[in-house]
């Protein structure tokens, strides 16, 4: 257990801005910050960022929270763990005793797998280091393809020796468990149950995810076992924390500099990569052997939306810079296209350039796509025309799937112009294509929701009224078990009525949250003015008939409010947003940045000042109210049942509650003012 004032310290250094930043470019939006959300396929900034509250959130998606929450879901660590990650960051020392091996034993599997890689990492780059024959063949073969000591270092490049078990038994001699050494791919298991070192002889290039965190290894043989070799290149294979469809080699080397230039190079392979950054060029990744798709380009997307495809001027680098381009226009990308010279790549050109030198040939012979494609196509149809016409065709196809109208306006004049065609048979072209591509877009989202509602469970009210009223029109009474299949044992109605105050219980711990240490004054039982905390106000006004919150989760955050409001310093949004208790500090984020409104007959407004004292009573009454509301529906319902109706004295108590529940309800009525409303 971390204590909360060692809490409460790692989330006041944890600055908000600066903890996002690491994974999204963010750009200031008045007393705010905004980015694309790393959460889900964002297209136009919806992820919000308050350094005043420390808190983000993403109003699409919904996903946010403090600095430990973004943590946990960006790196899939419980609490504890994002918790001493923060403390790590920022210095902060946190007490725990060293693991022993049965501990370690008991980590989670994901957290036991980058346990083992990291330790793997550190033993590949020491091997190279200090071992006389990693000397001689890993750390020799790096240094004669010219890479310096400062980039082996940055890339924490290694080797692993020529013997088949001297990492493993090394490993496991530390406590490490078999189970992750081959879950990870570090090792491979034979018919016979045992096993051998996967990248046993080969120079090792690790793969460090945008988060730091070491997720796989790429292994090469050196080049005096080149030749005959049927692989090159032994990769890890995709596990629970490392699929390579969606990791780009470098991206955590290159991710700043990558969003203060708002541009990236894609190259191909991890010595380009290397050579790059030797060069002085660091806004560089790499799709190493995989054809680039969505995923790897919402990584990228998270940081800018410039990127030039920097390939070899062969034919093989042509197509690969021709198959991506549709893909990243689609997803709002600015292309530009570079071919080196023939016979270079990014890794010998760069050797042969600095970085103003490289950074200059780019800008000069970089072209945009529309122009490299044209030219392209031209080239290979010639004076044909039946061929010239499925290259527009083909170019407009391109053009079509570039979500913004304003640039594929542009990109039509472009190529109209390229191809001396009238721009509006064009633009009926690519708006003929655009429509296609929505329709089919509205038609996968369909799908999707229906195949989501196939494997929805059948928990709906109208399915259970259904239910019953066919049983009734039967004259039959329906089968409780009938009801209890489609909505369990809850009765028909319940359900709305629940979630009616669930909202009202909502907006009143947004309050709580906000404003729970603030004095308010009321009316004593004596008539005299008393000074109580506006959660004080709460708690003894729903003590006073006797009501505990629907919520078991509002209503302890409120006894917890209470209970520590007259601590000194106390404020209730930092006291819940820094709970040990997951589920409380979770929900204390979102009442805090979630966006309520206030009505007022048809006027809205938004002003948090309005949310005070007038509004907080309204609300009570409401609850109050919906309680009441939900009480009447059940006697009203009692009076049909049997056992109710053939019981006399069960009959007139059931009546004589629901006059006391009118007269309630009446007094209630006159008491209600404007409503709270969710929006």
């Amino acid at each position: 257990m971390i204590p909360q004032s060692t809490i409460d310290r790692i989330i006041d250094a944890a600055n908000i801005v600066d903890v996002v930043s690491d994974y999204v470019t963010l750009r200031r939006a008045g007393a705010s910050y905004k980015g694309l959300c790393p959460f889900h396929d964002d297209k136009t900034p919806s992820f919000s960022v308050s350094p005043a509250r420390g808190v983000c959130k993403c109003f699409s998606c919904g996903k946010g929270g403090n600095s430990v929450h973004f943590i946990m879901e960006m790196e899939q660590m419980n609490y504890i763990e994002a918790l001493k990650h923060l403390a790590k960051k920022y210095g902060i020392p946190v007490e725990e005793e060293e693991m022993t091996d049965e501990q370690r034993q008991r980590m989670n599997e994901r957290e036991s797998m980058f346990a083992v890689n990291e330790w793997a990492a550190n033993y590949f780059s020491q091997t190279m280091q200090n071992n006389q024959d990693g000397r001689s063949i890993g750390l020799a073969y790096f240094r004669s393809r010219g890479f310096r000591d400062d980039i082996i270092a940055k890339f924490r490049l290694g080797f692993c020796l020529d013997t088949p078990t001297t990492m493993s038994d090394e490993a496991k001699a530390k406590g490490y468990n078999e189970k992750y050494l081959i879950d990870t791919g570090l090792c491979v298991k034979r018919d016979n149950g045992t096993i051998y070192d996967r990248f046993r002889g080969r120079a090792i290039f690790p793969w460090i995810a945008v988060n730091g965190k070491v997720v796989a290894f790429g292994g090469r043989v050196l080049d005096a076992r080149t030749k005959g070799v049927s692989q090159k290149y032994v990769n890890s294979p995709d596990s629970l924390i490392y699929h390579k469809a969606n990791e780009l080699y470098g991206i955590f080397q290159a991710k700043k500099q990558i969003a203060k230039e708002d541009m990236v190079y894609m190259v191909e392979g991890y010595t380009d990569v290397l050579a790059m950054h030797q060069c002085g060029i660091e806004n560089v990744v790499a799709n190493s052997g995989t054809a680039l798709n969505e995923a790897q380009i919402h990584l990228l997307h998270r940081f800018t939306n410039n990127i030039t495809l920097l390939y070899d001027g062969d034919e093989a680098g042509i197509h690969a810079a021709t198959r991506s381009t549709d893909m990243l226009l689609a997803e709002g990308m600015n292309v530009k296209i570079l071919l080196l010279p023939d016979g270079d790549d990014p890794d010998s050109f760069s050797r042969k350039h600095n970085a103003q030198e490289f950074k200059t040939y780019v800008a000069e012979h970089q072209t945009d796509f529309i122009l490299f494609k044209t030219n392209l196509l031209l080239k290979d149809a010639g004076r044909d025309p039946i061929k010239r016409a499925k290259l527009t065709e083909d170019i407009v196809k391109s053009i079509a799937v570039i979500p913004d109208e304003i640039v594929r306006s542009t990109y039509v004049h472009e190529c109209a112009e390229l191809l001396d065609m009238d721009e509006a048979i064009l633009m009926r072209s690519a708006n003929k294509n655009r429509a296609a591509i929505i329709e089919n877009m509205k038609k996968e989202a369909q799908r999707e929701r229906e195949r989501e509602e196939r494997l929805a469970n059948v928990t709906t009210d109208d399915e259970a009224f259904a239910a019953i009223t066919a049983e009734q029109e039967t004259n039959t009474q329906p089968d409780s078990s009938i009801v209890e299949d489609v909505i369990g044992p809850m009765p028909v109605g319940e359900k709305r009525a629940e979630q009616r105050l669930l909202g009202i219980e909502r907006l009143i711990l947004t309050l709580i949250t906000r404003y729970g240490e603030q004095p308010i004054e009321v009316e004593g039982a004596d008539g005299n003015t008393l000074q109580v905390t506006l959660a004080e106000y709460v708690q003894g006004d729903l003590d006073y008939d006797k009501i505990t919150l629907h919520s078991p989760l509002y209503a302890e955050m409120l006894r917890l409010t209470c209970q520590h409001v007259h601590d000194e310093g106390f404020t209730a949004s930092k006291f819940l947003l820094n709970n040990q208790n997951e589920e409380i500090s979770r929900e204390a984020a979102d009442l805090i940045s979630d966006r309520y409104q206030l009505s007022s007959g048809n006027q809205m407004t938004q002003s948090e000042e309005e949310l005070k004292v007038a509004y907080l009573s309204r609300l009570l009454l409401d609850y109050k109210n919906a309680i009441i509301e939900e009480e009447l529906k059940q006697c009203n319902s009692d009076l049909t049942r049997p056992e109710v109706k053939n019981d006399i004295n069960l009959t007139l108590s059931t009546m004589r509650r629901i006059k006391e529940l009118g007269e309630i309800q009446r007094q209630l009525a006159k008491m209600l003012g404007d409503r709270v409303i969710v929006k």
